[in-house]
């Protein structure tokens, strides 16, 4: 009976201490998880530029204060960092780089305006004249907000070195460097969108080396004239969006470099400037491979070129998988050209040469509107040696923005296909496959070249 009894008292003895081991469990379990549940709720932050001593009144070098706000946020543990540019102030900034990686998302939200310094004259001097605003080595960063990027190129384009800026009308020698105002480098997963930026000296946005690019919702704007002010510019980059956007300047609204793979341009207004542009590849006898390009729902007005492909003599390499659909033309002076004859200098550089990028598989499609009736709205200038081939066009009106004269499609060693009636008629382009492009070492152009 003893024995039995204390059998009783082990067991509830170690009843209790299961009991208490679970409780325990439990307790811990709840308090990580209160742990993480707080944790989450500091997972973002923010950081005001002007709480770290930018002034804002568009005199004051607010360089530093910009810079403690992003080593600050970059630093940050946080998952989730934002930077306010705040509304209602002009923050001067110096040429800067920003730099990465950091540990979590970064948003830059520009409400503000951000200007460089003012001019040529006013540019540091030990600071280079070719870049503005810098990211480097980002992965993850969002650069929106409703305010303005303000590049203040005025006075850049006034250089006598710049093209018909000289005297008489000529371009004077010697360098002619010209900031660009926004600049991506080594970057990946970056978003730019609803912000406007207007008048760089040079090229509004560019990316290079960059990969998940998605800009969105952006409105660029520089006078006709200005020279060089390509809106968006991007280079060796792959997986790149550009949705919904407005751009206006005196050159590419959107030119695409070499090494550039996957990229989707959708509904975008362009113009007045150059058009939307692949190229220009192969200067100065260079390798260049692009590949699988879309541009597609957009409007292209007075403009100098509508869709364009333009390649240097003695290039080597490969455009290829290249679509342009649903686009609607206002009096464009070139709205289809491709040219392998491309060139801005007299001389040796621009004599006819063996060599050529590759330009094939390029469809046209559904293309419609107007056309300035200086230029022929069709120009296909493929390679003496290296022609262009399967061309393929289909829906396409083009007629004269002016009266009623038609000026014929130009083709020059172009082979391609229609897969419907051209307005006007298209009667220049070549039937089959050359022979003379299959000796050409196409098979190396790749993503990895």
């Amino acid at each position: 009976m003893l024995r039995m009894k204390y059998c009783h008292i082990s067991a509830l003895v170690l009843c209790m201490f299961f009991l208490s081991l679970i409780l325990s469990i439990q307790a811990r379990h709840h308090s990580h998880r209160k742990q993480r549940h707080s944790h989450s709720h500091k997972s973002s932050r923010t950081f005001d530029v002007t709480k770290f001593g930018a002034i804002g009144d568009g005199i004051t070098d607010d360089t530093e204060s910009f810079k403690m706000a992003w080593d600050t946020a970059c630093e940050s543990e946080s998952e989730f960092n934002v930077i306010i540019v705040p509304k209602g102030f002009s923050f001067l900034i110096r040429p800067t780089i920003f730099t990465g990686p950091c540990h979590g998302y970064l948003v830059l939200k520009v409400d503000g305006t951000i200007m460089p310094p003012d001019g040529p004259d006013s540019w540091p001097k030990n600071n280079t004249k070719r870049l503005w605003l810098v990211f480097y080595r980002i992965n993850g960063m969002s650069l929106e907000g409703g305010g303005l990027i303000d590049g203040r190129g005025d006075k850049w384009w006034e250089l006598p070195c710049k093209p018909h800026r000289g005297p008489n009308g000529t371009t004077a020698p010697g360098p002619c460097d010209s900031p660009m105002a926004i600049n991506f480098f080594m970057g990946s997963n970056l978003t730019v969108q609803e912000l406007r930026v207007r008048d760089s000296p040079q090229i509004h946005l560019r990316f290079d080396a960059c990969r998940s690019v998605h800009i969105e919702s952006i409105h660029i704007k520089a006078p006709r004239l200005s020279p060089n002010t390509d809106g968006i510019h991007i280079e060796n980059s792959t997986d790149v969006k550009i949705y919904n956007t407005v751009i206006s300047n005196g050159d590419d609204c959107v030119s695409i470099g070499t090494g550039c793979y996957d990229v989707d341009i959708k509904n975008i207004t362009c113009g007045p400037g150059h058009g939307i542009s692949i190229g220009s590849l192969g200067k100065y006898n260079s390798r260049a491979c692009v590949s699988n390009i879309k541009v597609r729902d957009s409007v292209i007005q007075m403009t100098d070129n509508g869709v364009r492909i333009k390649t240097w003599q003695g290039g080597s390499g490969y455009v290829s998988g290249i679509t342009f659909s649903n686009i609607h033309m206002y009096n464009v002076r070139n709205p289809m050209i491709i040219d392998q004859f491309y060139c801005l200098k007299e001389g040796e550089v621009c004599r006819n040469k063996t060599s050529a990028v590759v330009v094939s598989d390029i469809l046209y499609r559904n293309i419609k509107g107007t056309y300035d009736i200086r230029s022929p709205p069709m120009r296909f200038a493929c390679s003496d040696s290296v022609p262009c081939t399967n061309l393929t066009l289909s829906d396409i009106e083009l007629l004269p923005d002016q009266g009623d004269m038609v000026v014929d499609p130009f083709c020059w060693n172009a082979y391609g296909d229609l897969r419907t009636q051209t307005i006007p008629p298209v009667f220049c382009l070549l039937d089959g496959f050359p022979q003379s492009i299959l000796h050409n070492d196409l098979a190396h152009c790749t993503r990895y070249s």
